[in-house]
C-alpha cells in the first residue's frame, strides 16, 4: 500500500499517526504492531491527517533508531518519505513478527484499536505460545510445484487488488506472489498460495474443506438413534471458491421469513445474513489449518446455526476479549480474502455479527472455545420484536436520549464522539451517565471496551 493510500486510511488498528518524533511513544508502537498484524506508523501527521509543519528527516531517523534500540529483539522496518509543502511525511511499516517483542522495560504490548495495550502475564504466554508456533501458512508444500496454481484465480485477485488500491500493480506476477507469501523465495508454493489460488488444494491439504449438514429436528441424532441429517455436502476448492459455495448452500437452506413494513412487504432471512457471513469467512480465515483430519463444519438445526472451526482461540484472544482485542493466526489469508473483498473492514468481523443479530430481534451470538476447537452458535428465536417509535420506553426520555435513539436508528450505531458531536454543550459525564441508563433499561447494548466502545439498537 503506498504512502498516499495510508494517509487517507486513518488511525486505527494498523495505522498511526504521529506529529512528532517522539522515541518512547514509537517503541510502544513498533513493538504492538510487530506483536499484532502488523501496521503503519506515519511520521509528521497530526490526528487530523494533515502534515504538520517544518519536521525533517533527520529528526525522523533518529527517532527511529533510538526506538528500535529499545525493542527486544530488534524489529525489522521498512521506511518510505514524501516530501509535501508543508514538511516531510515519513511511512515506517512494520511486519507481523514470528517472534515476541518486548520493550527495554519488558512491557509486551500488542495494538487494540487505536491504542497500545500491555498484556498481563497470563496473555503474554498465550502470545508467545502462538508465535512458537511458527506462521504455517508460510510454510511450503511437500510436493507442490507452481503449476499447481491456478492462474485463472490469480489474475481475478490481481484484477480486485488492483481495484481495491486505485492503481496498477507493476510488480511481476512471481514476485507479488512471493511478496503476499503465496511463493516461497524458490519459487515454490506455501501453504497459503495453495489455499487462496491452488487447483486442488484438498489434495496437498485435506484438512482444509469445509462440511454443510442440515439436521432434522434439534439433535444430532434422529429416532433410533440414527443419523438425524437430511443432508450433506463436503465442500472443496480454494478458500475464495469454498465461501461461494458455503454461502449459495445456506441462502438454500435459510427460511425466508414475510414482513410488512408500511405498505410493502419484505422477506427476511431465517438468520441475518451479515451475521452468517462474519460468522463463515471468520471461520475460514481463522481456522488452525496445522490440525489435520478435521475440517471446518457448518451444523444447521431447526432452532440454531453451529460454525465448528478446528484449532483454539490464536494469540493472546480469549472468550472475554473477543470483541475488544484483534489477532489473527493466518494474517496473508486474512490479508488475501480482504483484497478479495470478502472481508469489508478488518478486525470487526465478531462486533458486526453481535450487532446484525441484536439488531436483527435475534439473541446475541455465543462463543465457545477449547484448546482445539472454536464454536460459534446464531439462535433463529426472535427475543423480541423490533421497537416502534414512539413506544412507552420512548416517552421516559430526554430529548438528548432520544438525539442518541434516532442517530443510531439512522447510522445503526453511535460512539461516545458521536454523543458528544449531537451534544456539544453537555459534560462528557452526563452523555455517559445518558448511556449508562439507556443500557440499564434494555434499550441498547454496549459493545466493545475503552476508546472501541460503540452503542447498538436491542
Amino acid at each position: 500500500m503506498s504512502l498516499k493510500s495510508t494517509l487517507k486510511k486513518g488511525p486505527g488498528p494498523h495505522t498511526e499517526y504521529m506529529a512528532e518524533p517522539d522515541a518512547d511513544r514509537l517503541a510502544e508502537t513498533l513493538v504492538a504492531f510487530a506483536n499484532g498484524d502488523g501496521g503503519t506508523v506515519l511520521l509528521g501527521v497530526g490526528e487530523d491527517g494533515a502534515p504538520v509543519d517544518g519536521l525533517m528527516s533527520d529528526e525522523m531517523e533518529e527517532a527511529l533508531q533510538a526506538a528500535v534500540l529499545q525493542c527486544r529483539p530488534p524489529i525489522r522496518t521498512e521506511w518510505e518519505q514524501m516530501e509535501t509543502a508543508h514538511g516531510t511525511v515519513a511511512a515506517i511499516r512494520v511486519p507481523r513478527s514470528t517472534e515476541l517483542h518486548s520493550l527495554a522495560d519488558g512491557r509486551v504490548l500488542i495494538r487494540s484499536g487505536h491504542e497500545n495495550h500491555p498484556l498481563g502475564g497470563e496473555q503474554v504466554r498465550q502470545l508467545a505460545s502462538g508465535k512458537s508456533s511458527g506462521d504455517f501458512e508460510m510454510q511450503d508444500v511437500a510436493g507442490a510445484q507452481l503449476a499447481d496454481l491456478d492462474n485463472e484465480i490469480i489474475q481475478d485477485y490481481i484484477a480486485h487488488r488492483e481495484q481495491k488500491q486505485g492503481r496498477q500493480i507493476k510488480l511481476p506476477q512471481d514476485r507479488l506472489l512471493q511478496q503476499i507469501g503465496a511463493l516461497t523465495a524458490e519459487g515454490n508454493p506455501t501453504v497459503a498460495g495453495l489455499l487462496l489460488f491452488g487447483l486442488e488444494p484438498q489434495f496437498n491439504l485435506p484438512q482444509s474443506g469445509l462440511t454443510f449438514v442440515r439436521f432434522s429436528g434439534t439433535e444430532l441424532r434422529g429416532p433410533g438413534g440414527l443419523p438425524g441429517y437430511s443432508r450433506r455436502d463436503e465442500i472443496s476448492g480454494p478458500l475464495a471458491q469454498i465461501i461461494e459455495r458455503s454461502w449459495t448452500i445456506l441462502m438454500q437452506e435459510m427460511r425466508l421469513e414475510a414482513v410488512v413494513t408500511g405498505l410493502r412487504r419484505e422477506e427476511r432471512t431465517e438468520y441475518p445474513t451479515i451475521a452468517v457471513r462474519e460468522a463463515l469467512v471468520n471461520a475460514v480465515c481463522h481456522r488452525d489449518y496445522r490440525l489435520t483430519g478435521r475440517r471446518i463444519e457448518i451444523r444447521m438445526f431447526d432452532d440454531r446455526m453451529e460454525i465448528h472451526s478446528p484449532g483454539g482461540l490464536p494469540g493472546y484472544i480469549t472468550i472475554d476479549n473477543i470483541v475488544e482485542e484483534h489477532f489473527s493466526r493466518n494474517p496473508r489469508l486474512v490479508n488475501g480474502l480482504y483484497h478479495w473483498n470478502y472481508i469489508e473492514e478488518l478486525g470487526l468481523g465478531v462486533d458486526k455479527m453481535i450487532e446484525a443479530m441484536v439488531q436483527a430481534g435475534h439473541p446475541q451470538p455465543v462463543f465457545k472455545a477449547t484448546p482445539h476447537s472454536f464454536t460459534v452458535t446464531l439462535f433463529n428465536a426472535k427475543e423480541r420484536k423490533a421497537q416502534a417509535s414512539g413506544s412507552a420506553w420512548e416517552s421516559s426520555m430526554n430529548e438528548r436520549q432520544l438525539r442518541a435513539i434516532q442517530f443510531m436508528r439512522d447510522n445503526g450505531r453511535i460512539t461516545s464522539r458521536d454523543y458528544q458531536d449531537l451534544c456539544p454543550n453537555v459534560s462528557p459525564e452526563t452523555l455517559r451517565l445518558d448511556m449508562v441508563d439507556l443500557t440499564d433499561r434494555g434499550v441498547v447494548m454496549k459493545v466493545g471496551m475503552k476508546r472501541g466502545t460503540y452503542y447498538i439498537m436491542r
